[in-house]
C-alpha cells in the first residue's frame, strides 16, 4: 500500500474579485453583490495530486450560470487587476483552464477507455477511496450533506439521472492535476466524490498551478473543505458496508443502529 501523503491546509489568496469577501480564516468566500467579480484563487500553488475542494454553502436565485473551477499559471499576486470573469477574461490572459460545472459536460472519456468510464460511474461511492491513476484519496470529505431528509434515496436517483444539478447547495466540487509521462499534466474535476476524468490535458508543469474558483451567478458562497489523504475513517468503512446490503437509503431507518449512525449512513 502506498504511503499516505500530507499537505498543509489550503486557503484562499488575499487577492480576489472586487465583489468577494473572504472570512478571517481565509476558507470562506462570499460574493456580496452583483453576479460577477467573484474570482478566487488558492493561496499557494497546488502540488501534483493535491485536491482543492469547496462546498457550495449558499445559492442566490435570479441569476443564470453556476460555479466555475479550474487551474491557472497566473500568479494572483502579480495580477494588476483581477479579471471580472474567469470565462473569458482570465482565459484570455493565457495559461488558464477553467470550466463551468455541469455533471455531463465536465466528464471527458479517456481515449480508448469508454468501458472503464461506464464502470467508474457504476462504482460511484462503492469504494472507500477515490482512485485517479496513482492517486488515492479517502472519500470521507468528498461528499457533502447535499441530500438530507427522509426522501434522500429519491434525491440519489435524481442525481444519478443527472436531474439534480451538480451545483446544488451542499455539493462539493474540487480540482487537481495529475502528472503525465510526457512532462505535462491532466486536470481533473471532482463532483461529489466522482471523478469527471481529464477535463483538460497537456497543462504545462514548468510553472506553478494555482486553483481557481469563480463564485459566479447563482453560486453565492463557498467553503474550503480540508481533505484527508490518509486512511478512511472507521465510520466511513461501516457506512460503505451497510450501504452494500440495502436497496436504498430509506431502508436504513429500519436497521437496529444508533440514530447518529443512521444519519451518517444517509449523508445527513
Amino acid at each position: 500500500m502506498a504511503a499516505a501523503v500530507s499537505y498543509p491546509p489550503v486557503r484562499f489568496h488575499h487577492i480576489h474579485g472586487a465583489n468577494i469577501c473572504i472570512d478571517s480564516s481565509r476558507t470562506q468566500a462570499t460574493r456580496v453583490e452583483s453576479f460577477a467579480n467573484g474570482l478566487c484563487f488558492s493561496q499557494e500553488p497546488l502540488a501534483p495530486g493535491q485536491l482543492f475542494l469547496v462546498e457550495i454553502e449558499e445559492k442566490e436565485t435570479g441569476w443564470c450560470g453556476h460555479l466555475r473551477v479550474g487551474l491557472t499559471t497566473q500568479d494572483p499576486g502579480n495580477l494588476k487587476v483581477v479579471p471580472e470573469y474567469s470565462l473569458p477574461d482570465l482565459i484570455d490572459l493565457g495559461g488558464s483552464w477553467v470550466f463551468a460545472i455541469t455533471r455531463n459536460h465536465n466528464r471527458v472519456v479517456p481515449r480508448g477507455n469508454e468501458d472503464q468510464a461506464s464502470a467508474r460511474v457504476h462504482r460511484f461511492l462503492s469504494s472507500p477511496y477515490l482512485l485517479i491513476e496513482e492517486i488515492r484519496i479517502p472519500r470521507d470529505k468528498l461528499v457533502g450533506r447535499s441530500r438530507p431528509g427522509r426522501y434522500s434515496h429519491l434525491l440519489d436517483e435524481l442525481y444519478k439521472a443527472n436531474v439534480l444539478p451538480a451545483t446544488a447547495r451542499r455539493s462539493r466540487i474540487g480540482v487537481l492535476y495529475v502528472l503525465q509521462h510526457n512532462g505535462t499534466a491532466d486536470m481533473h474535476i471532482i463532483i461529489n466524490g466522482e471523478d469527471m476524468g481529464p477535463t483538460a490535458r497537456g497543462l504545462p508543469t514548468s510553472r506553478p498551478l494555482y486553483a481557481v474558483v469563480d463564485v459566479f451567478a447563482s453560486t453565492k458562497r463557498v467553503q474550503i473543505i480540508q481533505v484527508d489523504y490518509g486512511f478512511p475513517s472507521l465510520q466511513t468503512l461501516c457506512r460503505l458496508t451497510i450501504q452494500k446490503h440495502i436497496v436504498h437509503r430509506l431502508a436504513i431507518d429500519g436497521l437496529n443502529l444508533p440514530p447518529l449512525l443512521k444519519n451518517f449512513c444517509k449523508y445527513e
